[in-house]
């Protein structure tokens, strides 16, 4: 079967399950959240770990209750995701998008003619920003492709649109965010995904070293292009989110790629602690040490106490 068929039937699946009541789909994440901590599945080792490394400051008891709770939010997220991506996105900003801060702000931005790059972190549901930044007219955003072509296939036809342009996350990558910003238009990039080694540099997240990116800066500081955070955060047990739009520090895009990356870091971390519940905290972001630290992979041993 061609990857181009296999999408589709996916995506009719998906719309299948995504038909259901959102008070049933609710009940069933919440059934799989369960399900990854009765029996310590990989999302649930992660996160705990990632709570111990980030909020050393907590009680057991209060890291196990924010455990819970992120991994209720993330299956939850999964499903919102599912949905969004199977209905109509116009559809699903006038349903779900319930309130906008600082939206004026990015209007002013792309009107500049300068270029405008959002800093959008994985926090609430990214998949409702990327369709409000479409109806505000074309943008590109980088994403890695699955290793399965019917997965990337997939990918495609669920996030895509006339304003869409994913780009994949490969060698000329960042030539074509250049030149979309240099042409005025957005570029949206997740800046919380580690990259690999030598192509960014070790500060601090959430109190620990984290290897981050140095696209942002790099990118800002060579096209001049305004830089802004944006997320949509969820502000209710239904499909219900308020979207915000700041704008980033100077700093942000600093020549010196340690002061860029960690005010990056920061403004990340600012928005994280917003509601811990809803960062993406299933994602092993500390599996890269500091060269010469001598630390280990702090997910190695990473298992549930007992």
């Amino acid at each position: 079967m061609k990857p181009e068929t296999t999408a589709r039937l996916y995506h009719r699946l998906a719309a299948a399950l995504t038909g259901l009541p959102w008070s049933w789909l609710r009940a069933l994440a919440d059934a799989a959240a369960w399900l990854w901590r009765r029996i310590d599945a990989r999302e649930s080792r992660v996160t705990r770990r990632n709570l111990e490394l980030a909020y050393p400051e907590l009680s057991a008891a209060q890291r196990a209750r924010l455990h819970r709770d992120v991994l209720r939010s993330t299956a939850r997220q999964t499903l919102e995701t599912l949905y969004l991506w199977t209905h109509d996105p116009a559809a699903n900003l006038a349903r779900h998008l319930r309130e906008r801060h600082g939206h004026e702000l990015y209007d002013a931005a792309l009107a500049s003619g300068k270029g405008v790059i959002v800093v959008a972190p994985h926090y609430g549901n990214w998949e409702l920003l990327n369709q409000w930044l479409a109806s505000r007219g074309p943008f590109a955003f980088v994403y890695a492709p699955p290793e399965s072509p019917a997965g990337n296939a997939f990918l495609q036809l669920a996030r895509g649109g006339d304003n869409v342009r994913q780009v994949r996350a490969e060698g000329p990558a960042v030539r074509q965010l250049f030149k979309v910003l240099k042409d005025g238009g957005t570029v949206a990039i997740l800046p919380d995904q580690q990259p690999k080694n030598g192509d960014g540099v070790f500060v601090p997240f959430f109190g620990v070293q984290a290897l981050t990116m140095t696209l942002v800066n790099r990118l800002a500081e060579r096209t001049g292009a305004t830089v802004l955070y944006a997320w949509c955060e969820r502000t209710g047990p239904g499909l219900q989110f308020a979207l915000h739009v700041e704008p980033a520090p100077e700093r942000i895009a600093d020549p010196d790629p340690q002061t860029a990356a960690t005010t990056l870091n920061a403004g990340v971390e600012r928005i994280a602690r917003r509601d811990p519940a809803q960062y993406q905290w299933t994602y092993k972001r500390y599996s890269l040490r500091p060269p010469g630290s001598g630390e280990a992979n702090p997910y190695a041993t990473a298992r549930h106490p007992h």
